[in-house]
């Protein structure tokens, strides 16, 4: 007996060609986590489906069940979160940073997970009005880090439980160590920069903003240097996790 279908909400999160009319969509659902489908007769022009089907776009779509590939049956947007990111070169690569990295972590943790969803479509809204987009990346995949159980050690040491701060910080060793425990290759970020991914990665945007407008009011670059730091250690904490390379990170440094 077949299994019936069913609606969820869902995030295009990539899509390629298929066949001469068709186009094969990945969707981070809601319910059912990622979910790879086809979406028949999509590229000829008079599809019902218009231009629904594309990353950024957040969907009520009806899915029927197949061996491989889910069959799109039906599709209303609910929201589109390109408008203002397509236009701007780093919001944009720091969108498909999100959709890219939700993807990975979805694949690694498999299964339905709602707050993955929900997280990565707030993520995509606030990217468009975000004063820094990098930052705001970055808050995501903290967070999102932290959630799959892989959150860095920010203040104490990751090995020994030395209480903090201290001054080194390696992925493998599991972020934050001290003097003792600090692996060969170790980074050595200032204090401030673990300061900055702890308020990120508990959604402390008081403390981020405040720290944000007295360096731009001093006029010292010292936040965008700070920041500039914690995306490298963010990055390289998830890379060393997915043990994946997230491509669009890598753009994101290129621009």
């Amino acid at each position: 007996m077949r299994a019936p279908s069913f609606r969820d909400r869902a995030l295009v999160v990539r899509t390629h060609d298929f066949g001469e009319a068709d186009r094969v969509v990945v969707l981070l659902t809601r319910g059912s986590g990622l979910v790879r489908c086809v979406a028949k007769g999509v590229r000829r022009t008079r599809s019902r489906f218009g231009s629904r089907l594309q990353p950024f776009v957040e969907l009520d779509v009806q899915l029927y069940p197949g061996r491989n590939l889910h069959s799109i049956t039906g599709a209303d947007t609910v929201a589109y979160h390109g408008s203002g990111l397509i236009e701007d070169y780093t919001r944009y690569t720091c969108a498909c940073a999100v959709l890219e990295s939700a993807e990975r972590l979805a694949v690694a943790e498999s299964g339905d997970d709602p707050w993955l969803f929900d997280e990565t479509a707030s993520t995509l809204a606030r990217l468009r009005l975000a004063p820094e987009p990098t930052v705001e990346l970055d808050s995501f995949l903290l967070r999102a880090m932290a959630h799959a159980g892989w959150a860095p050690s920010l203040f104490d040491c990751a090995q020994c439980g030395r209480p903090g701060p201290h001054h080194a910080f390696h992925p493998a060793a599991g972020g934050a160590v001290c003097g003792t425990c600090r692996p060969p290759g170790a980074a050595t970020p200032d204090e401030a920069v673990l300061r900055l991914m702890w308020w990120l990665a508990h959604g402390a945007w008081a403390a981020v903003d405040r720290a944000r407008v007295s360096s731009e009011e001093n006029g010292d670059g010292v936040f965008t240097d700070f920041a500039g730091q914690a995306h490298q250690l963010v990055r390289a904490h998830l890379h060393w996790h997915l043990e994946h390379r997230v491509r669009s990170l890598d753009l994101l440094d290129q621009g």
